[in-house]
C-alpha cells in the first residue's frame, strides 16, 4: 500500500500552517511552522508571496489531502465519489473523509494523530461492529460502533493520547466512552460541525476545470 514517508513537518511548512500531524508536538514549542515560518528547501525564503487564483485552489486541495494522510490518486477518487452524489459536492467529499476508519480513532481520541491511528488500525487493535478492521480507509457508517480490542486496552499510547488531546466529547456526531474504549459515529457531519477552517469549495473549483 502506497504511503507517505518523507518528514510530516516539512508539510507544514510548505502550506504555511499547522495540519496538526504530529500529535503534541504541534502544540509544542518544537512545532517545526513555529520554529522556521518558511517553506522547505533552498528555495523557501524567495518563494514569491503573490499566488494565483490556481494556485489558491491547488493549495486548498493540498492542505486538505495532507491533513487526512491520502495519496493523490485516492483524493481524486473521493472527489469522484462525492462529485457524484447529490448534494453539495465540498461538503460531501469532506463527509467522506471524515468518515474513514482512522480519522474516527483519531477524532475519538485513541491516537494523538491520524497516523498514529493508520498505524493503531493497521496494526489490528481496532474493531468495528464486533469485528476487526484493519483497513484505514474503511468508510465507517452511522451506528456502527468503534471499539479498542480487548488485548490492546493496556496500550500506553491509546490512554496517553485520551488524556493529552480530550478529543471525542466536544464532538457532537460522536459518542465516547472513555472507560470502556469505545465510540461511534452516531451521523454523517454536517459540514458546521465539522472542526476544520479549509475552503472544499476551491477544490471543487480546481477538479471542475
Amino acid at each position: 500500500m502506497a504511503r507517505y514517508t518523507d518528514a510530516n513537518c516539512k508539510l507544514c511548512r510548505r502550506e504555511g500552517e499547522k495540519l496538526f500531524l504530529k500529535g503534541s508536538r504541534c502544540f509544542s514549542e518544537k512545532c517545526a511552522v513555529e520554529r522556521r515560518q518558511v517553506a522547505p528547501g533552498q528555495h523557501g525564503r524567495t518563494m514569491r508571496r503573490k499566488i494565483s487564483p490556481y494556485g489558491l485552489q491547488l493549495r486548498e486541495k493540498q492542505k486538505v489531502r495532507r491533513t487526512y494522510g491520502v495519496l493523490e490518486k485516492q483524493f481524486r477518487n473521493y472527489f469522484k465519489k462525492a462529485d457524484r452524489k447529490q448534494g453539495v459536492t465540498g461538503e460531501i467529499l469532506l463527509q467522506l473523509l471524515e468518515s474513514r476508519l482512522d480519522n474516527l480513532v483519531y477524532r475519538l481520541g485513541f491516537a494523538p494523530s491520524r497516523k498514529a491511528a493508520r498505524q493503531l488500525v493497521r496494526h489490528r487493535h481496532v474493531m468495528v461492529g464486533g469485528r476487526t478492521v484493519n483497513i484505514p480507509s474503511y468508510s465507517v457508517r452511522p451506528g456502527e460502533v468503534i471499539k479498542i480490542r480487548e488485548k490492546s486496552k493496556n496500550l500506553e499510547m491509546i490512554h496517553a493520547a485520551l488524556k493529552e488531546t480530550g478529543r471525542g466529547d466536544d464532538i457532537p456526531w460522536l459518542r465516547l466512552n472513555k472507560a470502556g474504549l469505545e465510540g461511534e459515529m452516531l451521523e454523517v457531519p454536517e459540514r458546521a460541525s465539522i472542526p476544520l477552517t479549509f475552503n472544499e469549495q476551491l477544490i471543487v473549483e480546481l477538479y471542475s476545470k
